[in-house]
């Protein structure tokens, strides 16, 4: 009987990792049609929250399709900022499920011949005017494809001059969302818009870099990376740079390393070079904002 009982198991162990891969199948099924019943769409404006502007977006969505699940990445973009935008949206986005919808508007050209376009990335969806606020997007994803939204029945009617966010990307987005047929939206354009993040400037001994953002801790985003810094810099924890005629000679993990009221140099999760203090403000600390120049020394 025991010599029975083993022969048995043994010719039918190879169902196993075939019931393995069925429920791994299942699985991803299952979370496939979760994430088509309940899409994600998230929402990046310069709008700001002290009016409807944001309330009316969510609204037209949700009339559309009801079941979405709404997230704010933020609606403090600098106003009219393009790089502000495209540097929001590019370092949140591949954080989100698959098929994601991302709604971007930040479009001081409301009103103009700038298009409205539907952008497909590997995993993501992204919804903006044609004006270079993907360009981090564009950077960072290997295979894109862009259509000029033209399918002007799953607009509002009338469309309004100044609010193509609620007459236009709104409901495109909420539609994108009930069908995922990107096709459906317009055709394919390869002349979209978009514009180079600024590089660090070679100089003598140095690299010259900018501040590209200030985000409310008062820490200075620079456009040095990873790639920028020598590595025995990284690894005796000293560093060099000038902002103005002020010095910041600490290379830290994290800000909390800091000494209270100095400001320090860290990779930010970003994966650009920041300048922070500790508890404090590096802005108001070193009299800097965005655009200010800095000088990375490299000897």
């Amino acid at each position: 009987m025991t010599k029975r009982i083993a022969s048995f198991s043994v010719q039918f162990s190879w169902l196993a990792p075939r019931a393995n891969v069925v429920r791994q199948s299942n699985a991803r099924a299952r979370l496939e049609a979760v994430l088509l019943s309940n899409p994600v769409i998230t929402l990046t404006t310069d709008y700001g929250t002290t009016d409807h502007l944001v309330g009316v977006l969510k609204g037209i969505i949700l009339r559309i399709m009801p079941s979405a699940t709404l997230v704010d990445i933020s609606h403090h973009v600098t106003p009219y900022d393009l790089l502000d935008g495209a540097l929001t949206i590019g370092t949140a986005y591949s954080y989100f499920p698959p098929r994601s919808i991302h709604l971007v508007v930040v479009d001081p050209g409301v009103g103009t011949q700038r298009r409205p376009i539907l952008v497909s990335g590997d995993q993501q969806y992204f919804v903006a005017p044609d004006n270079g606020v993907l360009s981090l997007v564009y950077d960072r994803e290997p295979n894109i494809l862009v259509r000029h939204i033209t399918a002007q029945h799953y607009f509002l009617n009338p469309v309004s001059n100044t609010f193509h966010g609620r007459d236009i990307f709104a409901p495109v987005a909420a539609w994108l969302a009930k069908t995922y047929q990107s096709e459906a939206m317009g055709d394919q354009i390869t002349d979209y818009v978009r514009f180079a993040l600024p590089k660090p400037k070679p100089a003598d001994a140095a690299l010259k870099g900018v501040v590209m953002r200030v985000d409310s801790f008062g820490n200075l985003l620079t456009n040095f990376s990873a790639e920028d810094l020598p590595a025995e810099m990284i690894a005796a924890g000293k560093i060099e740079i000038e902002v103005g005629a002020k010095r910041i000679e600490k290379f830290v993990a994290t800000f909390a390393q800091g000494p209270a009221g100095e400001p320090v140099a860290f990779l930010g999760s970003s994966g650009f070079v920041e300048i922070a203090v500790n508890k404090g403000s590096a802005a108001r600390t070193l009299g800097a904002n965005r655009g200010a120049e800095v000088t990375l020394k490299l000897a």
